[in-house]
């Protein structure tokens, strides 16, 4: 398998930066198979005043991406190829921040469309976490990890420095922002601006500060896999998710196309993607790919356009008996997939993250829905009251009257009369001493 090469250290062509929709082979499954290698060599240059390197900002991108910047050469090798230098920890993003750069996300995604690839970025960023070590970062999960070279070479990452490029801006313009954060807040923003539910993110992920932290290579799913049920289990399950949330997460393959030449599979191009948006070509597993719906589970379960790329992990959803029963309730209740999706989305974005402060914090006015207020008693209570001790005297009386005494109860329906009595009492009483 061929590792894939950052970027020349020419210019982008101008067809990339629309082209990024078409990076979109995204999380689950992942490509497989590299983008071709570079011989070009390639350098980073950043200035040191930059905003960039106020807060873990020595990413190892080349050159091009910080064209805008002073010019002054950092850490490259004498092959051309990047050193990885390490870069100081950040603290927690900014608030007033993060909501600025999801503003500028979304008018990042209405330019160019590129709204799979930064769901792929996130997930892929999250993605790492293994629930059985406990040690940060070496849990992986999302810790920013991901704009360090060696884990943009795994084969799972192919593309993925597209999406860099398109969100390193960003970064530079909002230094108190973490790349943990900000791969996360592009991933939940896509979904959402592309029509899908509203998202319960929370934000204030820690960066790793080196590349040497990276997880190792492979805990990424396939896509082709022999038996693809059991692959998605032992992926997903490392990560601490279930059967559920795994078909839920599923279901964000209605955006997106794959690319043969980047990932094994799909077609050139499709009667669907001839026309883009963005660089023409790929297949798409639904037909508006653009869009977040349901169509996806529906388009799986029919099979019925060969113009639509239905992968093994795909097809594992309607044969596998547990999957099955959250595939087909998708596909005939969207709000049902909507709500289950935001969960899982949610949860997969918080793994193994380390937050500061420990309990995260939102960017949202408005509480998340769902989330109904707690009832305190108290709080719609005047506190108890005690019967006067004439009044007590009275109901004693009464209850004699009826034939009781304290060692001999009334009958079942003379017991029922007094305590309807006792009880109309209490209410004059209370509203009397109100």
């Amino acid at each position: 398998m061929a590792t894939n090469t950052l970027i020349s250290a020419s210019s982008p062509s101008p067809t990339m930066a629309s082209s990024l929709t078409g990076a979109a082979s995204r999380f689950l499954p992942s490509a497989t198979i590299a983008a071709t290698s570079s011989s070009a060599t390639t350098r980073l240059s950043l200035s040191s005043s930059s905003p960039s390197l106020k807060c873990l900002q020595s990413s190892p991108l080349l050159s091009h991406i910080f064209r805008y910047q002073k010019r002054s050469l950092v850490g490259t090798s004498s092959s051309g190829r990047f050193s990885t230098l390490a870069s100081p920890k950040c603290a927690a993003s900014d608030p007033d921040q993060l909501k600025s750069a999801r503003e500028d996300i979304k008018e990042l995604l209405k330019s160019t469309f590129c709204h799979p690839i930064l769901v792929r970025l996130g997930w892929h960023d999250a993605g790492t976490y293994n629930k059985n070590i406990e040690e940060w970062p070496q849990r992986g999960g999302a810790n920013g990890s991901l704009r360090f070279e060696v884990e943009l070479k795994h084969g799972a990452n192919a593309g993925l420095v597209n999406a860099l490029k398109l969100l390193q801006p960003i970064k530079d313009k909002y230094a108190n922002v973490t790349y943990a954060d900000l791969f996360q807040l592009a991933s939940a923003t896509a979904i959402e601006e592309a029509g899908g539910p509203k998202l319960p993110m929370k934000y204030g992920r820690v960066d790793v500060s080196a590349p040497e932290e990276c997880p190792e290579e492979g805990r990424l799913p396939d896509a082709g896999p022999p038996s693809p049920a059991s692959h998605l289990r032992d992926v997903f399950y490392r990560m601490g998710l279930n059967d559920k949330e795994i078909v839920a997460l599923s279901g964000a393959h209605t955006l997106g196309r794959s690319r043969p030449e980047r990932s094994g599979w799909g077609k050139p191009e499709t009667k669907y993607t001839k026309d883009g948006p963005g660089n023409p070509g790929g297949q798409s597993w639904t037909v508006q790919w653009l869009k977040f719906d349901n169509s996806y589970f529906k388009d799986i379960k029919e099979r019925r356009d060969e113009d639509l790329l239905v992968l093994p992990t795909d097809a594992a959803l309607f044969e596998d008996s547990s999957f099955k029963e959250y595939a087909e309730k998708y596909a005939v209740n969207q709000d049902v997939f909507f709500k289950d999706y935001a969960e899982a989305h949610a949860k997969l974005s918080n793994l193994g993250a380390k937050f500061d402060p420990p309990e995260g914090f939102s960017i949202d006015n408005t509480p998340t829905q769902g989330q109904p207020e707690k009832f305190v008693a108290a709080k719609y209570s005047t506190g108890k009251r005690e019967l006067s001790d004439a009044m007590k005297q009275k109901i004693r009386a009464e209850y004699e009257g009826f034939g009781g005494s304290a060692d001999k109860p009334l009958p079942t329906n003379y017991f029922l009369n007094i305590m309807i009595v006792i009880g109309v009492l209490a209410i004059v009483t209370s509203l009397l001493g109100n």
